[in-house]
Formats: C-alpha cells, sequence, structure tokens
C-alpha cells in the first residue's frame, strides 16, 4: 500500500481517535458509544497506517510530492 495520508492528517487522525476512544470509555454509553469507538478506531488506524481506503477511491492524497533527485554534478575537466 502507497501512503496517501500526510504528515498534518495522520497527526489529526491520531489526536482525534485517541480523544473519541477516550470519550466513548469515559462519557458516553449505547450506540453513541459503539459509534464512537467505531470512528475512533478507523481514524486511529487510518492514522498509524498512513493509508485512508476512502481517499484511495476518492484519488485523494495529502501526502507531499516527492521531490525530485538533485541534477547530477557538471562533468570536471
Amino acid at each position: 500500500m502507497k501512503s496517501n495520508v500526510g504528515g498534518t492528517d495522520r497527526v489529526i487522525r491520531i489526536v482525534l481517535g485517541i480523544v473519541l476512544l477516550v470519550v466513548a470509555y469515559l462519557w458516553l454509553s449505547g450506540a453513541l458509544a459503539i459509534i464512537a469507538y467505531v470512528v475512533g478506531a478507523i481514524a486511529l488506524i487510518t492514522g498509524l497506517a498512513g493509508w485512508c481506503a476512502l481517499y484511495t477511491v476518492f484519488g485523494i492524497n495529502t501526502c507531499k510530492a516527492p521531490s525530485p533527485p538533485p541534477p547530477p554534478p557538471p562533468p570536471m575537466s
């Protein structure tokens, strides 16, 4: 799998995932807790893995484009 989740996106997903999991554990119950657990787990996993299936489906890529290699030095005479 090629990474399609950029650095800032990854940090936001990881933080959001942890927050949702903690909130679901401490303050929510019932169906709302289950939804928060699922969304939090998906956000955390995609943030840690650096790959999102929905980004692939929609052709989104938040990774920075790799910079081209520097040109070779000129030949010495």
